[in-house]
Formats: C-alpha cells, structure tokens, sequence
C-alpha cells in the first residue's frame, strides 16, 4: 500500500498522486469519469483536484460540470469518508475574483454540486491583487471555523502575496495555507523555482504542481510529424519546438528503457522528488492512461537519473 504524505500543516495526509478532475464532464463524460475515479480509488488513491470553473470554457457549459460529476460519484459510491477533495474559487464565470462575498457564495455553490457538507482542500484558483490578503484570510478563516472548509491553498499567486498572506494568518492566528499548487514540471521550472519554491519551503507548505504532464507532452506522445488527437494538443506540440523539451525527451527515452517504465512515470517520479512537492496532479481521460501516472507515485529515481533529467530541463 504506498504511503499517504502530510500535507503542510494541515491534518489531510495525501495519496502522492493527485487525480486531476479537469477532464470530467468535458473530454470524459460521467461513465469514463465514474471509471477512472473507481481505478484510482481501487488503487489506494484519495486525493482528488477540481475547480468551480472547470469546464466553462466548453461552448454550452457554464463551470461546475467536473465538481457535479465527483459529487455524483461521491454519492453514489457513498464513500466521502475515504476521499479528499481539493476545489477552487475565483475562476467560475459567475464567480470571478476573491472579494470575501464571492468566495463564501462560490464555496456554497461548490458544496452544492459536491453533494458534501465541507470541502477538505480549497484554493484561490487565481489570485486577486485588487483584494487585499486580509479579506481573503478573513473569508477563507470563517469558512473553516464553519466547518465547510478542513484546510486551504492557493494557486497561481506571486511569493510577495503568499508570504503577505501567510504572516496575516500568524498575525492574527487564522487559517493559514497549507499548500500552494504552481505551474511546474520538466519543461516548466522557471516559475516555480527561486522565490515561489523557497518562500513555500520556509513556511512549511506542500506544492501539488499542476500540469506535471505538461498538457501530456510528457507522456512521449508527442513527437515531430506526429498528429495526437487531444483537445489539449496545441499546447503540448509548442515544446516540440524548444531545444528543451527535445533534450528532456531524450534523457526520459533513456532513463524509462532502462528502467522499464512509461515515460510519464519517469517525468512523475522527478517531480515527486523535487523539493517541496508531496504530490503531482495529473488527469486521465480514461482507465488505461492511469496506470503510467499511479507507477509515477511509486518509482524512486536514482540521484544521477534525477541529476540527468535536472540538467536536460535546465
């Protein structure tokens, strides 16, 4: 049974693969998304990432389609007691920003489509600069003195803001962020890395990097004068185009012959081992593309097969 990790100083002890909910409802539909939540699950997984917003940007969605098909998941498994879910405010089209009477009504609407009475991990999705962190401490501090909210993040936000938020939340004893989740993987360091990473690591959170797949260019699917058919290919097929993402192709080609491994499990298994991070996020469309990301979760790279993917990345 692989090992659940603490996350931050939060009482939420993590699968170390969180399952990206972003493709439920849009590129799976209930039925794939049902399967693939069961095989993660099954597996021992418990961590499980959505947003309000996901997927509103499908003509004809308006955002929530992914929370209403884990919260009827949830429901019909009737295993909430088992399952983390980690969701997100600000984003929604009718939810924008993070004035403190927008996150507490994104936060009903959440629990709504949820089907739950509390959230384990909420995030602000975007920050707001045009808010100041006092009010949105203030407003995420009362939703988890109410009990619908167990602990809080926050994503895509400068390490200025963060460190600002955090030392409100020590000043004034509240709610404090637990885990902060960045743009970050193979071909996507420079964010992350320097000010963000050490502000995080002073303060004891855990990172859950998104795209740690980078949109699946780090699956290998992706190579010159290949056609993938994904609604996430364009983006993918621009690191094609960067001497990085050729020279980081041929370090993971290498280290997952040799090892005997997919090539996500190799990209996974570095990110894994990165500072700071308690666990990749990663989605899978359907149940076959989630064995490559649950061996992610388990394989321990060697020091020179991390220092080899390190500089190939560089």
């Amino acid at each position: 049974m692989t090992a659940l990790r603490p996350l931050g100083s939060s009482v939420l002890n993590v699968f170390p693969l969180a399952l990206g909910g972003n493709v439920f409802g849009w590129t799976a539909d209930e039925t794939a998304s049902f399967a693939v939540l069961d095989a993660y699950a099954a597996a021992g997984g418990n961590f499980i990432d959505t947003a309000d917003l996901y997927s509103a940007w499908v003509p004809g969605h308006q955002g929530g389609e992914s929370e209403t098909v884990i919260g009827n998941w949830l429901a019909s498994r009737g295993n909430r007691s088992d399952v983390l879910v980690a969701t997100k405010v600000g984003g929604h089209p009718r939810y924008k920003g993070l004035r403190a009477a927008t996150i507490k009504a994104g936060a009903e609407e959440s629990l709504r489509r949820l089907r739950t009475d509390h959230i384990d991990l909420y995030y602000t999705h975007f920050d707001d600069p045009e808010v100041p962190v006092e009010e949105i401490i203030t407003a995420l501090d009362q939703l988890v003195k109410a009990g619908k909210v167990r602990a809080i993040g926050a994503s895509n936000i400068s390490a200025e803001r963060l460190a600002a938020s955090l030392a409100f939340s020590e000043r004034e004893g509240l709610a404090r962020y637990a885990a902060l989740q960045p743009h970050y993987n193979l071909v996507s360091r420079d964010t992350y890395e320097g000010e963000l990473q050490d502000t995080v690591a002073a303060h004891g959170l855990s990172a859950v990097p998104y795209f740690a797949l980078a949109s699946g260019f780090l699956t290998g699917k992706y190579r010159p004068g290949t056609t993938v058919d994904s609604a996430r290919a364009g983006r993918a097929a621009t690191y094609l185009e960067s001497e990085r993402g050729v020279k980081v192709l041929t370090a993971l080609d290498r280290i997952a012959g040799a090892r005997g491994a997919a090539i996500a499990s190799v990209a996974l298994a570095w990110l894994a081992a990165q500072p700071t991070v308690v666990a990749p996020l990663a989605s899978a469309r359907t149940v076959e593309q989630l064995p490559a990301l649950l061996a992610g979760a388990e394989l321990k790279l060697s020091a020179e097969e991390l220092a080899e993917l390190t500089t190939a990345s560089a």
